[in-house]
């Protein structure tokens, strides 16, 4: 795992300047920075040495016939197959990054990227085309940003090392792309929120020529109706723990020490489990707070005892998380606002004095249906084709005899699709258009299409329709979390529930089994109980959060005023006569709008960079 600056036509840029903005995410890869130059692109890389810890491992890298000249970020956990494949070779080492580079050479770009299984974001210069692809892993998992100015082209592993480029300091905020983060709390791919910037999409390659024209080639997309052709769920519980065992061990190959996050949840729990069938000394790490509605470390305590692990438990209590706060928002390198980004900082921190790579439960909620608002859809299907007026007399008559226990407001809304949509959006709109006036007739970027999906009378079909836009939306999210959280840190963290095959063979389970009449994912869940039987089933899902709400109220509050009033987000048009309304409401206990307010932080936290 590593972190990667690149520019390509563009006039170079001295080598102190080029420099000093690579070193921005030097705490990507703290061991070893490398820097390749000609008269068309300058490449830098910052190495946190994973595979191979010796120089033959360093990047950038050159093809052996010096074709390319390679930036890699991430993990090939297929590689060494790869090389039983490729023709014999004397490899200089054993990294997967020397793998990827011939297997360039011989295969071609698309043949490679379509054959390798991991996470990745990759800079390939063709030195003899002169030109520059830019690759994206298909579920997103690295990122991958980049601007355009006329022919010139920089790339980057953070948005930052971007926006702090001559070419884009200046840049100036696009309204619709900022309508879009206060809505959705992250900016998704293919957007940047300033001109001339954007990120790859998942599963994504785009070639620039030397005059800076762009080609987009999608190799891969999560398709919205899998196979499902596995109805039966003993089956299907035997093809998901055999894949999850595959996974997990490929993604337990490093030369470095590994360990694991430990939840009380569902999914993490089930990937401690397979580790330790192979690593009987594994280390896992878990967060806890002061709050018992949020604190789920006494039952990621019962999972740990339950497998003899040895664990390592972070219970956070307010004046901690206070001393914290200041460095985990230093990982905010672009506007981000989920706060659980504060325990997953605390959690990598704490796994960092211990291993270099930790695996993460990640991805199990999207291919496994385990969000609520599945079912707060999905009720509503056999209504949502009626006519408005019809609608609303049906919700109305439900809200007077039952408060609503079977129809709920998303039977209100128009579309299924739109309805889902403002699942998302944790920013009342009234709000929203009174702090940023000038935002309230912008429209959302035409290209989010995250949510652009049929209304259906096919129950199935709507939650894969769903099922993939939260792979692309929600999912997204969750990844950069981690991502910023763990790489602020040093820390690699792996995803097995999202490498490719078991991607692929989470399609090939009827959805039914894991969704039905308000269940989310029930054949994890009945899993889980098969390797825990002991510890019962938690019904409320808890998920990774922190007591934000009392926080603000009480040990972040001059925090938050100081931040949120300091100029910046009134220099972009935003209202701070409405910003302190909803601070006192906030303090008052009229409501709560930890959401916003924290939404808010984050874009000045980051506008402040």
């Amino acid at each position: 795992m590593c972190g990667f600056l690149g520019q390509f036509n563009a006039t170079s840029l001295p080598d102190g300047e080029f420099k000093a903005i690579l070193a921005l995410g030097k705490h990507r890869g703290p061991d070893q920075t490398g820097y390749w130059v000609n008269s068309q692109i300058q490449l830098g890389f910052n190495r946190l040495s994973i595979l191979d810890l010796t120089d033959a491992g360093n990047q950038p890298m050159k093809s052996p016939n010096d074709k390319f000249t390679v930036v890699f970020n991430g993990e090939i956990y297929n590689h060494l197959e790869i090389r039983k494949q490729l023709p014999s070779y004397h490899y200089k080492g054993t990294s997967d990054t020397e793998t990827l580079t011939f297997a360039l050479e011989i295969w071609g770009i698309e043949k490679t990227i379509n054959a390798i299984d991991g996470m990745f974001a990759i800079g390939i210069y063709d030195i003899l085309d002169e030109s520059l692809y830019l690759v994206r892993d298909f579920a997103g998992i690295k990122p991958l940003f980049f601007g355009q100015k006329g022919k010139a082209i920089v790339f980057a592993s953070q948005y930052d090392q971007i926006t702090q480029h001559p070419l884009f300091s200046n840049a100036a905020i696009q309204p619709q792309v900022l309508r879009l983060y206060l809505e959705q709390h992250f900016i998704p791919a293919p957007f940047g929120l300033h001109q001339g910037t954007a990120q790859l999409k998942p599963g994504e390659i785009i070639r620039f020529d030397k005059d800076g024209n762009k080609k987009h080639i999608r190799y891969w997309e999560l398709p919205a109706i899998g196979d499902g052709a596995i109805k039966d769920k003993t089956e299907a519980q035997k093809h998901i723990s055999q894949m999850l065992e595959e996974c997990v061990n490929d993604q337990l190959v490093a030369d470095v020490s590994v360990g694991a996050f430990l939840s009380g949840g569902v999914d993490s729990p089930l990937i401690c489990a397979k580790a330790v069938n192979s690593k009987s000394d594994l280390k896992v790490f878990s967060i806890g707070s002061d709050s018992q509605v949020h604190d789920e470390s006494e039952r990621s305590k019962q999972f740990a005892e339950a497998l003899g692990v040895n664990q390592f438990l972070w219970k956070l209590d307010a004046k901690e998380m206070v001393e914290n706060w200041g460095d985990a928002m230093k990982s905010v390198h672009e506007p981000f606002a989920d706060f659980s980004l504060l325990p997953t900082f605390l959690v990598s921190k704490l796994a960092k004095q211990y291993v270099k790579v930790a695996l993460s439960g990640d991805g199990g909620d999207e291919l496994f249906f385990g969000y609520e608002r599945f079912w707060s859809v999905g009720k509503n299907i056999p209504f949502q084709h009626w006519p408005s007026l019809a609608r609303k007399a049906l919700y109305g008559f439900d809200k007077y005899t039952t408060g609503n226990k079977r129809l709920n407001s998303v039977l209100l809304s128009n579309s299924q699709s739109s309805a889902h949509q403002g699942l998302h959006s944790r920013f009342n709109k009234k709000w929203l258009n009174e702090i940023a006036p000038d935002l309230a007739s912008v429209s959302l970027p035409d290209e989010f299409d995250i949510y652009d999906y049929s209304n259906t009378k096919n129950e199935r079909e709507l939650i894969g329709h769903m099922r993939k836009a939260e792979f692309y939306g929600m999912m997204q999210k969750t990844l950069r979390k981690v991502d910023l959280a763990s790489m602020q840190n040093s820390v690699e963290v792996r995803v097995p529930f999202l490498q490719k095959k078991n991607i692929e063979m989470a399609l090939e389970i009827d959805p039914l089994l894991s969704y039905s009449n308000g269940s989310q994912k029930k054949i994890l869940k009945e899993l889980l109980q098969t390797v825990f039987p002991a510890i019962e089933e938690e019904n409320i899902k808890k998920g990774f959060t922190i007591p934000l709400t009392k926080w603000i109220k009480e040990d972040l509050r001059s925090v938050f005023e100081e931040k949120l009033l300091d100029g910046n987000l009134v220099q972009i048009g935003f209202d701070k006569k409405t910003i302190e309304q909803m601070l006192k409401s906030q303090h008052n206990g009229i409501g709560d709008y930890k959401w916003p307010l924290f939404t808010m932080y984050a874009l000045s936290e980051t506008l402040g960079n």
